[in-house]
């Protein structure tokens, strides 16, 4: 499995490491860590020393109940942040976390090559014909509502298939307009239970039936911390246990904070297997 960025191809049949990097004054766990230029920075080059593929840069907080952001604001946030990384590190691979289809566009202009999108295209009309435009890999992750009202949508019929149907129905709308490269994230902590999330995980082999690279996002995440009675800033042992499931599960991807050690994980995993 493989996905063009820019030309070159990522091979993701060897698990890769996708580093967050918000720069939002209000994400749960790192909100309004990265104030500065310089902090930025500092913290990009030690994910890239650490091994990380992708940096996935976000303006727009999606946390559970977290303040709306206007598009200009989005805008306003993450461009300069763009520029500032390509020029300092020019081969980094470069994701955008938006549902916003012109914050991607003005994104991938600037020179990011990756769009993930927590609603899927649902949340704006635009999203999937501007990612067929630029040609560009596509992140589309499973929500229900909006980070305003996602935790009170967590009524399914039955968990998994649900989402099958939801990633078949938009895969499906995403072909129809050309788009090659397709990601899923079936989106822990979005619209989910505690439990919803462990049953998410458990069932996550089922996902492989979509023939679609997976993309796991626990890291240091409620349903973590809040099973472990601690906080995020202390779920970093957790993060690594169910990064470790979710290798064995058939995960792609890992989004993490913490790339060094999600890295350990992908290789020991790669040692056992071998």
């Amino acid at each position: 499995m493989t996905i063009n960025c820019k030309g070159k191809l990522i091979d993701l049949s060897s698990p890769k490491v996708m580093g967050i990097l918000n720069i939002t004054p209000d994400s749960f766990y790192d909100g309004g860590t990265h104030k500065n230029e310089k902090a930025i920075l500092n913290h990009v080059e030690q994910m890239l020393n650490e091994g990380v593929t992708f940096i996935d840069v976000g303006a727009y907080s999606s946390r559970p109940n977290a303040d709306h952001v206007s598009e200009d604001e989005e805008l306003k946030r993450i461009i300069p942040i763009v520029n500032l990384i390509l020029k300092t590190f020019p081969k980094t691979l470069l994701s955008i976390d938006t549902f916003r289809s012109e914050v991607a566009k003005q994104c991938i202009e600037a020179g990011a090559c990756l769009i993930n999108d927590i609603s899927a295209g649902l949340l704006d009309k635009n999203m999937l014909q501007t990612i067929a435009q630029l040609r560009v890999p596509y992140i589309m992750m499973h929500m229900k509502g909006t980070p305003q009202t996602m935790q009170t949508l967590t009524d399914y019929d039955d968990l998994v298939k649900d989402i099958l149907f939801y990633f078949s129905e938009r895969i499906e709308a995403a072909r129809t307009l050309g788009i090659i490269d397709i990601i899923i994230d079936p989106g822990f902590g979005f619209a989910k239970t505690l439990k919803q999330n462990f049953e998410l995980l458990n069932k996550l082999e089922l996902f492989k039936i979509i023939e679609k690279p997976l993309l796991a996002g626990v890291s240091r995440k409620s349903m973590i911390y809040k099973t472990l009675e601690s906080s995020a800033q202390e779920a970093l042992n957790g993060t690594s246990v169910l990064n470790t499931i979710a290798l064995q599960k058939g995960a792609s991807i890992l989004r993490v904070h913490d790339v060094k050690e999600a890295m350990e994980c992908i290789k020991l995993i790669e040692s056992l297997n071998s």
